[in-house]
């Protein structure tokens, strides 16, 4: 009876094991498997910044694993390079696939931002030096398109009926989905001078 006993725990523990193996589709996962993944923070490849609260963790798990060599040289590339140093103008990492760019400018007034979306990136979007505000909401909160989407530079303007405001500074990180309408960049208090780094990361 007890070996009867012992063989079935054995058997219910490898057969959990393999189930765990087997289910390594992040789509299928609980909230608590995505959330334990996420904040573990391999996927940083050693980038010490922090992801900030308003990027959509399942969101990312799924694309991340779907494309997880072309993430993983995205954040090799913010975590090696001289993000000060780095010449303004863009930077191939993997073609078309992956590339960075950097941009130098003053934040702007709540009024000269728009709210904006892509279909063919995703963004990461990191202040390198300055402080500015990103305004962040989901497509179902889209009220009307003010630019219909450009295919060339892969953008659309919108105005949106709500969204929520997050600080952005070198000790925090953005990545915006085509699901997310964001409107980057906007001053806090007063304008200051900006050090930005884009990565686009391509969704295929």
């Amino acid at each position: 009876m007890k070996k009867l006993i012992v063989m079935t725990l054995v058997l219910i523990g490898f057969f959990g094991m393999a189930g765990s193996k087997i289910d390594s589709d992040p789509s299928t996962w609980s909230k608590k498997q995505i959330d334990q993944w996420f904040e573990k923070g391999e996927w940083l490849n050693g980038w010490t910044v922090k992801p900030d609260s308003s990027i959509n963790r399942k969101e990312f798990a799924i694309s991340y694993f779907k494309n997880k060599e072309r993430w993983d040289k995205a954040f090799s590339f913010l975590k090696n390079s001289d993000l000060l140093k780095l010449e303004v103008k863009r930077t191939d990492i993997d073609g078309d696939n992956l590339y960075a760019s950097v941009t130098e400018f003053p934040s702007k007034n709540e009024a000269d931002g728009k709210f904006e979306a892509h279909r063919k990136y995703i963004d990461i979007q990191y202040i390198i030096k300055g402080t500015v505000q990103m305004g962040v909401t989901p497509m179902s909160m889209r009220k009307e398109i003010t630019a219909p989407y450009n295919e060339t530079k892969d953008i659309e303007f919108q105005t949106v009926t709500k969204f929520s405001s997050h600080i952005a500074t070198p000790d925090t990180f953005f990545i915006f989905f085509p699901s997310d309408i964001h409107r980057p960049d906007v001053k806090v208090n007063e304008s200051v001078p900006v050090r930005k780094v884009v990565l686009k990361v391509k969704v295929n």
